[in-house]
């Protein structure tokens, strides 16, 4: 029996993929400079910082035009129209802005699940180049214990048969070990 053609080589396989890119790097250059600005909003619009302002904001406006002196309130209280003007204005202007920024979020979601599968077919190339190998290597290996004219099952048995001797003696001589106190069990 011929010994098999070699199976191809890590560098042969590399030659064949493309590298792999920097994917955030690439996404951030890719956004135009509205996507950048609806993609900032999004992230700060979303979080707790802008809750506690839009918050405190609400708290100081209506607590000051219920109770400070009437001189003084600049938005009739129990009717708040400046108020509820001013926060629709916002609520309509940072709405689409948000589904903007969210549609940047989804496309870059979208890519980076695309990089991750050609990550992973990368890998998977890897690997059965590797377990080819392996086959490769098994094959050349009992070809060579053929040669000699030595059997291969006689050959697996025999291992087998030491590794399985090897761990006895570990067992009896953890039996034998004095137990607590140096006394034998």
């Amino acid at each position: 029996m011929a010994i098999p053609k070699p199976p191809m080589t890590i560098e042969e396989l590399r030659a064949r993929h493309k590298p792999l890119r920097d994917f955030a790097k690439q996404r951030v250059k890719s956004l135009k400079p509205l996507e950048k600005l609806a993609l900032w909003i999004t992230l700060h619009v979303g979080s707790m910082g802008f809750f506690l302002l839009i918050l405190t904001w609400t708290i100081l406006w209506l607590g000051w035009n219920s109770l400070a002196p009437k001189p003084l309130q600049f938005d009739p209280p129990m009717a708040f129209v400046l108020w509820l003007f001013i926060s629709n204005v916002i609520q309509i202007l940072l709405m689409p802005l948000i589904m903007v920024g969210q549609n940047v979020q989804g496309a870059a979601a979208d890519a980076r699940a695309e990089h991750d599968l050609e990550v992973n077919v990368k890998a998977e190339a890897e690997i059965e180049v590797i377990l080819t190998h392996l086959e490769y290597q098994n094959e050349i290996l009992i070809q060579m214990m053929r040669d000699t004219g030595e059997e291969v099952s006689e050959a697996l048995e025999s291992a087998r048969g030491k590794d399985r001797a090897k761990s006895r003696p570990r067992r009896r001589a953890a039996a034998r070990s004095p137990g607590p106190r140096g006394k034998r069990s």
